[in-house]
Parts: C-alpha cells; sequence; structure tokens
C-alpha cells in the first residue's frame, strides 16, 4: 500500500531541503579558510557542538533502524545506550584533554607522533572505510522512507540526497554542518514525539495497551543475561558498547574534529556530556517508537501490509506507519526529521574525510607547501569526492536486510583495532614502534578472520569464529591490546 504525496508534504519537505542547502551558503564566508572549513577556528558554543554530537550519534540508524529493532525483538540495543557515560568519563579525563594539547585537527596526528607515519595512516584509512559504510548505510535507510512515500527508487532517492547533503557542506563547512546540527536535531526528536502520540491515541484500549501487548510479548526485555559471546546476549551488546563507544568518543575524527570547535578543553568535555546524556533519553524514545507499532499493529493487523508480516520487517514497520497513517502535512514533517537525521551525520563524515584526507595524505606527502587558497579549495574538492563515493556506498547498501546489524558489523570491522593502539600509546613510554606495527598486523589478521570465518565446510570448521558478529570490532581490538602490551613489557618498556 502506497500513501500519496500530496502537495503540503512536498512543501514541506523541499523546502527544509533547499533551506538547509541555504543554510550552508550562508557560512560560506566563515569557511574561507582552511581552519574554518575543519574546526570553525575554535569558536563554537559547548552547547552547540554538544547538540551536534548528538546528532551525529543519533543519525537515520537511531531514527529508523532502533524501532525496527524493538519491533523485531526487544530492547537489548539500549545497553549500547547505557554504555555511553562510561566512555564518556574515559574521553572526558584522557583523551579530550590530549588531543587539546597535541593535535591541531587529525585526531591520528598523534599516532604519528607515537609510532610513526604508517600509524597515521593507517588510522585516517580506518575512519575513511567506516565513513563510507556510515554514510551509504544512512543514505540507504532514507531511501526506504521515501520510496514507500513516492514511489521514486531506492537509487534516485539515495544519489539526490547524497547531492544535497555534499553541496551544504562544501559551501558552509563544520560551522554549517555544526549548526544546521542543532536544527535537525530538534526536528527529529519533536517528529519522534509526534509519532508516539499518534500511536497511542490510536490503540482502541487507550495508551496503556501499548504496555500490556509488550509486556505480555516480553518486548521490554534487555536481552538474556547469559555469559554467551556467541548469541546475541545483553553481555555482547555491552561489551560492544563499551569498545565501540571508547572508539567513537576517544578516536573517531567525528568527534575528535567537533572537540577542536569549541575555545575550551572544559567546553569539549561539556559538548560531550550534553550529547551522551541527551542520547539515552533518546534512545530510548525511537525503541519505544518500534515497540508501539508492534502493539499498534497487533491490534490493526488488517493494516499492514503483506509484505511487511514477516520476521525481519522492522526496518521498513516506521516509514511505513508515517506514510499510511499520518494526516497530510504531519507526514512532510516526518520525513522531514529523517532527512535531518540522515543529513546530521553524513555531514560530519563528509567534512572530516576530506579534512584528513588534505592534511593526513595530501599536505603531508604530496604538496607540503599548499598555501591557504590551494587548501580549501582542495577541501572542497575532496569533500565532493568523499561524497560521491558515499553515494556510491548507499546503492550498495539496498539489498541489506537489517541495519543495525550491518551498521555495528562494519563499524567493528573498520575501526575494531584504532582505540587499542591509541591506548598502547597513552599507556606506555617511549618508542613502540616496532611492537605497535607487530600489534596492528595481528589485530587486523584477527578482524579478518573474525569477519569470513564462518560457515565453513566441514573438516575446517575448527578454525570458524563462533563469537557474535558484533563482537568483531572485540576481537580486533583485544588482539591489539594482548599483543601490544605483551610485547611492550617483555621489550621492558614502562608504563605511564
Amino acid at each position: 500500500m502506497q500513501a500519496q504525496f500530496f502537495l503540503a508534504d512536498k512543501i514541506i519537505l523541499f523546502g527544509y531541503f533547499a533551506g538547509v542547502i541555504a543554510f550552508g551558503a550562508y557560512f560560506r564566508k566563515r569557511s574561507r579558510t582552511a581552519s574554518g572549513f575543519m574546526v570553525a577556528q575554535g569558536r563554537l558554543p559547548g552547547w552547540a557542538v554538544g547538540l551536534s554530537i548528538l546528532g551525529t550519534f543519533v543519525s537515520s540508524v537511531t531514527f529508523l533502524a532502533y524501532p525496527g529493532q524493538a519491533y523485531n525483538f526487544n530492547w537489548d540495543v539500549f545497553l549500547f545506550s547505557l554504555t555511553l557515560p562510561i566512555a564518556a568519563l574515559v574521553a572526558g579525563l584522557l583523551f579530550i584533554p590530549l588531543y587539546r594539547t597535541r593535535v591541531n585537527v587529525s585526531a591520528y596526528e598523534y599516532l604519528e607522533q607515537r609510532f610513526g607515519g604508517w600509524a597515521r595512516i593507517y588510522g585516517s584509512i580506518s575512519f575513511m572505510l567506516g565513513s563510507l559504510a556510515r554514510i551509504g548505510m544512512i543514505l540507504f535507510l532514507v531511501s526506504l522512507v521515501m520510496h514507500q512515500l513516492t514511489g521514486w527508487s531506492y537509487a534516485a532517492i539515495i544519489v539526490w540526497t547524497g547531492v544535497g547533503v555534499t553541496l551544504y557542506t562544501v559551501l558552509g563547512g563544520i560551522e554549517a554542518v555544526i549548526w544546521t546540527d542543532v536544527i535537525q536535531v530538534i526536528v527529529l526528536i519533536v517528529g519522534a514525539l509526534v509519532s508516539i502520540g499518534i500511536l497511542m491515541m490510536g490503540m482502541p484500549d487507550g495508551p496503556g495497551q501499548v504496555f500490556s501487548i509488550a509486556a505480555a510479548h516480553n518486548k521490554f526485555s534487555l536481552g538474556s543475561w547469559k555469559f554467551d559471546l556467541v548469541a546475541p546476549t545483553a553481555w555482547v551488546v555491552v561489551i560492544y558498547g563499551i569498545m565501540e563507544n571508547l572508539r567513537n568518543f576517544g578516536v573517531d575524527q567525528n568527534y575528535v574534529q567537533r572537540y577542536q570547535t569549541t575555545p575550551s578543553t572544559g567546553a569539549a568535555i561539556r559538548s560531550l556530556w550534553i550529547a551522551v546524556l541527551a542520547y539515552i533519553p533518546v534512545s530510548a524514545l525511537f525503541l519505544f517508537i518500534g515497540t508501539s507499532l508492534f502493539a499498534y499493529y497487533s491490534v490493526h493487523a488488517d493494516l499492514l501490509s503483506p509484505a511487511l508480516q514477516g520476521e525481519l520487517a522492522g526496518d521498513k514497520i516506521y516509514p511505513f506507519f508515517m506514510v499510511t497513517q499520518l494526516p497530510v502535512g504531519l507526514r512532510g514533517v516526518l520525513i522531514a526529521a529523517i532527512f535531518a537525521a540522515a543529513m546530521s551525520s553524513i555531514d560530519s563524515s563528509l567534512n572530516c574525510a576530506s579534512s584528513l584526507t588534505l592534511l593526513d595524505f595530501y599536505k603531508k606527502y604530496v604538496n607540503r607547501d599548499a598555501g591557504e587558497k590551494k587548501s580549501i579549495r582542495m577541501l572542497r574538492i575532496y569533500t565532493v569526492c568523499w561524497g560521491t563515493l558515499g553515494t556510491l556506498a548507499g546503492l550498495a547498501m539496498i539489498q541489506v536486510e537489517t541495519a543495525l546489524e550491518t551498521a555495528w558489523q562494519l563499524a567493528g570491522i573498520a575501526g575494531g583495532g584504532l582505540i587499542g593502539l591509541f591506548l598502547l600509546g597513552v599507556c606506555f613510554r617511549g618508542d613502540l614502534r616496532w611492537q605497535a606495527v607487530v600489534a596492528v598486523i595481528l589485530s587486523v589478521a584477527s578482524i579478518v578472520w573474525a569477519t569470513f570465518a564462518r560457515g565453513l565446510p566441514e573438516g575446517l570448521q575448527w578454525l570458524e569464529c563462533t563469537w557474535h558478529p558484533r563482537m568483531i570490532g572485540v576481537i580486533g581490538t583485544i588482539t591489539l591490546l594482548i599483543v601490544g602490551f605483551g610485547l611492550g613489557a617483555l621489550t621492558g618498556k614502562k608504563s605511564k
């Protein structure tokens, strides 16, 4: 069942889209220098940066995949949100002061200081690969909604969204990214609250019926607490959450670059805590949407399309509800909220990837003497290049079945060993260059094994990785830490 795309919805959606691009153009004057484009010359208030971090963390993965996960299964992914304060505490005490004093823009400059140029390249490439996967996943999720609403092809939606986000990021740099994120995070939260209100009012026996149906089907469960790393237990989510959020807040360029846009270390730390404390209830909000959708379609089964009655229909259920049950105009607001969620994550990845390309590759190995005019021109060119690659990644994601699982696995594969390498540099004194090389090689090998050694034929099953795919990044991090710390201790290196 496809809803009509009414004129009011079109005006709201395209008006929002055009407004965001115009907003990027407004900040063009402030992004005419490389520093302005990459870190806004460190002049942005901490509260705005905090909301921008929140917007990046939410993205379309939370907006659409969290309701899908709660609809299909339960609330086990909420444990991921509850690990955020642990990661924020470590980042505030250890990483943010380090970056504010030891690096300019690139987080991976620190890896070069500790281990040599190869480590900086490894860190940058890991981030770039992870960014491509993230951009692709987010663009795909946006296309799910628009396809059901308009009938346009997934490919066309992905391409036009990619072009629009790339355009305003090229125009306005990081300052446009952050202030646009502030607006967009407000839009998407309002959209979520409106959705919940409509769902609750649509229950025949009142809002309490959502809770009774959800409780009867164990939808609020956080998963099994049996210590099992093979099944998707609560422990798998907790361990993955701690490692992945340490990587996000500690070594991910999306966050490190935002820390540098604030005027002080204290402001950077406050911005992170604003994002963390806001994300916990926001993630619960989106999970509750999925639970409410399960209850809603339990009592309104006649409204559910036969194509969405399979076990893994969750990622498409929220878009289906929006385009079939929301009134004209309000539907346009919700669709705009989804675009807001997508843009607030893609723009950051594009800006950061282009910044790293300039600093970690072009100015280091191609043109060391590039001046201001040349640097800003290359930043804009690189933004277009990464926008194009991200759009192609989105096209490649069209066949994905479960967005959240795929996003988590790709993040683990791309950056699994990075946090371990940073911790190795922070925790040991002296030169650990060859030890770090060995640790990274074995870490990458363990990630390759954990990714591909699955479903092996009989006779090779002893080589199989049986841990849950969410643990791929954890395996890489643990391997790097064990090897790196072990070699450091054996060679007489002292811890700090």
